[in-house]
């Protein structure tokens, strides 16, 4: 009996999934929440991110100032190499120094045909291969080695420290046991014992601004009136209703027609016309910056929205959405933070989880000059110093993540990445112009006059899409 009823449960397990697939092909969505529809918790702290290297740029010199330098010195000119008339070496007449492009005349062939040269210029020995010809040099911060370039990637390279006596390889070695030693002779791939490092390759500049963009829809020749517009904004993004429920009752309790699809419609043009005004204004900030990443659903499948926050001055910094968890949504949302502030300060820091893509932007921005400290907060309790200090500003980020959330759970996730945007640009345009703080009595945390003396919210919204079209006009008159 007992094997009886195994069988059927796992039969009826069985054509469960199997129509539920059916449902899936046919109606090309599941029509029921499934246990399994929730996001991937993916184990990254598996990637260990050393520390930066020593990167050295390569002084590039002018041969003709080089000349005339040693004139002056030596009272005459440095004559070009002579050869002789039997010598078999031959130097190419398009090769040039590396360091300061010094014509094949003053070139020696150092190694009688095998490859190495010697400018009698800057006195610089070089072959075609080797680090000479590139600009920049990365050497290990252990033993102050160059590193080597072992594998291309996407968006990286990875360089490694090849060297046996690198304190950093034999740090580790040492530190094994007999077990993980045996292991390592067997599986050496299993383990990480040498230095390494990413240098990045997307095309991504920081501190570049964005050109504003216009939306399809232009709000000076929409039906509705400037108080109908601010009352669908106030419903739809202060209270958080969805654009069904906003039509209604734009229907029910004011007697105005439209439709949700209008809803939605507005909610866009108005994101896309105060983005530039959120993104560029000019704020206020303190020195505690926290981040974090949380889920929202798009198209079906799970993005993630990276949010950078003021923990002091409640102001929300940077709102990226990005369908991937990896560097490059990192270094975006980092970036709009930095688009923010006037001057980089000297001892600038963010407060992140322990996801090392926020090293690993660290180390793009630092090989663009920009440099700043990621402090990062491990786990729920506090098992290092670093956690126990920061602490506070990680569950700061994390109420953010919950408020937004808030806003967020009516619209069921959203059928575009534009949708997306536009939604979490209003909520960030509300937060951070529109919506009174708690921790900051009550009070807005960016007070602008102009909306403050407004008497109700429609106006106020209203105000700061018209400020938001002065701001537009005046970026497209200095890019004129």
């Amino acid at each position: 009996m007992y094997n009886m009823i195994t069988w059927l449960l796992t039969y009826i397990n069985i054509q469960n999934k199997i129509i539920i697939y059916l449902m899936h092909l046919l109606m090309g969505k599941s029509l029921t929440r499934l246990a399994y529809d929730e996001p991937v918790n993916k184990p990254y702290r598996q990637l260990q991110v050393d520390a930066l290297p020593i990167i050295e740029v390569r002084q590039k010199l002018c041969y003709q100032d080089l000349l005339e330098q040693y004139a002056l010195e030596h009272g005459k000119p440095l004559k070009p190499v002579k050869r002789r008339k039997n010598s078999r070496v031959h130097i190419p007449e398009n090769l040039t120094c590396p360091v300061c492009d010094a014509p094949h005349q003053y070139l020696y062939d150092n190694t009688g045909g095998r490859g190495q040269y010697w400018c009698k210029v800057c006195d610089c020995h070089f072959n075609q291969k080797n680090h000479y010809d590139k600009t920049t040099i990365f050497k290990c911060p252990h033993c102050a080695k160059p590193l080597d370039k072992i594998k291309s990637r996407k968006d990286f390279y990875i360089y490694k420290c090849r060297h046996d006596d690198c304190p950093f390889y034999q740090r580790h070695l040492s530190s094994m046991s007999k077990a993980d030693k045996q292991r390592f002779l067997e599986c050496p791939h299993e383990f990480k014992v040498r230095y390494i490092f990413r240098e990045f390759t997307f095309d991504f500049k920081p501190l570049q601004s964005s050109s504003p963009v216009r939306s399809s829809v232009d709000l000076t020749r929409i039906h509705a009136s400037q108080h109908v517009l601010g009352l669908i904004l106030t419903y739809h993004v202060n209270y958080g209703l969805s654009s069904r429920k906003t039509a209604a009752l734009m229907q029910d309790v004011h007697g105005v027609s439209v439709t949700h699809q209008t809803v939605l419609n507005y909610a866009e043009a108005v994101a896309k016309l105060v983005k530039p005004f959120v993104d560029h204004y000019p704020y206020e900030l303190s020195d505690s910056f926290c981040g974090d990443e949380t889920y929202i659903r798009v198209g079906g499948r799970w993005h993630y929205l990276f949010f950078f926050f003021d923990a002091v001055k409640k102001i929300i910094l940077a709102d990226d959405v990005s369908p991937n968890r990896d560097t490059l949504s990192a270094v975006k949302a980092i970036d709009q933070v930095l688009l923010k502030l006037r001057n980089i300060p000297e001892h600038l820091c963010f407060i992140v989880d322990g996801n090392p893509i926020y090293i690993l932007a660290q180390h793009f921005f630092a090989q663009h000059g920009i440099h700043f400290d990621i402090h990062q907060v491990i786990g729920l309790t506090n098992e290092d110093p670093v956690s126990t200090e920061y602490r506070p500003l990680k569950q700061i980020i994390e109420r953010l993540n919950r408020t937004f959330k808030g806003y967020y759970r009516f619209t069921n996730g959203f059928g575009s990445g534009d949708g997306a945007v536009a939604h979490v640009t209003l909520f960030v345009a509300y937060f951070n112009f529109l919506r009174p703080h708690a921790k900051l009595e009550q009070k807005v945390p960016v007070m602008i006059p102009d909306l403050i003396q407004l008497p109700h919210m429609p106006a106020r919204w209203t105000k700061l899409i018209e400020l938001a079209q002065h701001f537009i006009m005046q970026q497209q008159t200095q890019q004129a």
